[in-house]
């Protein structure tokens, strides 16, 4: 996967305006703990089944490194903070949302649909 950092909340604003573009379909946001096993397995089997061409930049949370991010992404979203956690972004809102072992690439893909 082409994974964009997301290190500053001045890039959620970059990706609400992203999401809003006639030409990606989504935003992915990965919030992954580097720490935990269960994040490392969802991460793995992510990108190993990811399209890159899908038309959806993805953006990838350390949440260790940055956990105020991860909360923020949570009020700004309006959803409850998991690890591992995947959300897709559209028009600026959090339309699809799984977490642990839910994470897999084609449920991403088939919410879009």
């Amino acid at each position: 996967m082409n994974w964009i950092p997301l290190t500053d909340s001045s890039q959620l604003t970059e990706i609400n305006l992203r999401s809003d573009s006639p030409s990606v379909r989504a935003v992915l946001v990965f919030k992954h703990s580097t720490r935990c096993s269960i994040s490392s397995m969802a991460l793995s089997r992510l990108e190993s089944r990811w399209i890159d061409d899908a038309g959806i930049p993805a953006y990838f949370l350390d949440l260790l490194s940055f956990r105020p991010l991860s909360n923020e992404i949570a009020n700004v979203y309006a959803i409850e903070h998991q690890s591992p956690q995947v959300l897709l972004i559209r028009n600026g809102r959090c339309i699809y949302t799984a977490s642990h072992s839910d994470i897999r690439a084609q449920d991403i893909l088939n919410a879009l649909t």
